[in-house]
């Protein structure tokens, strides 16, 4: 299996959620030794780059293109990124920007999007635990789908640490 992370910065400054990401990602891919990709999207894309070279990461894609969180440049460079690497899940931030972009990416592609999740399973199909009802209530759903977008609850997970030599690559998005 393969994941797909996007990162998050705000004001020229990598977001925490984007390092938790790449721990829940990691998670997810090490059910299938398989591998985990993460894209970041306008800004210092070389800089994020660089910190987003955590342990477990096996390849950073980058998208250079503006310098701040557009919907529109999101939306395409995701669908892309996404149709390029073919991942099983797709995990963005639940954030403000990442519920702005993610339904819009999910419906292009036409994969199911489940939103603020606290916690993440594969076993012959992706499993994704998240709280409602003021967090009294833990509901579990099983996505009967091949592939999957999933937004995850920033502090659920700790950042990802270490370096690693994952492939760092400059990805040519169509923004129109």
């Amino acid at each position: 299996m393969t994941v797909l992370a996007v990162a998050e910065h705000r004001r020229g400054e990598l977001r925490d959620v984007s390092l938790e990401l790449l721990a829940a990602g990691r998670e997810l891919a090490d059910v299938t030794d398989g591998e985990l990709h993460v894209g970041v999207v306008s800004g210092d894309v070389a800089g994020f780059a660089e910190r987003l070279n955590r342990e477990g990461v096996d390849a950073v894609h980058t998208v250079e293109y503006g310098e701040e969180f557009n919907h529109d440049v999101y939306t395409q460079a995701v669908t892309q990124l996404f149709e390029a690497v073919d991942p099983t899940v797709l995990l963005l931030p639940n954030t403000v920007n990442g519920l702005d972009y993610a339904p819009a990416v999910a419906d292009r592609l036409d994969i199911p999007l489940v939103t603020d999740a606290v916690d993440l399973a594969y076993d012959e199909g992706l499993t994704v635990t998240r709280e409602m009802y003021g967090s009294k209530v833990e509901t579990t759903l099983d996505v009967d789908a091949s592939q999957a977008a999933v937004t995850v609850r920033p502090t659920e997970w700790p950042k990802a640490e270490g370096r690693s030599d994952a492939t760092i690559e400059a990805f040519d998005a169509a923004i129109d």
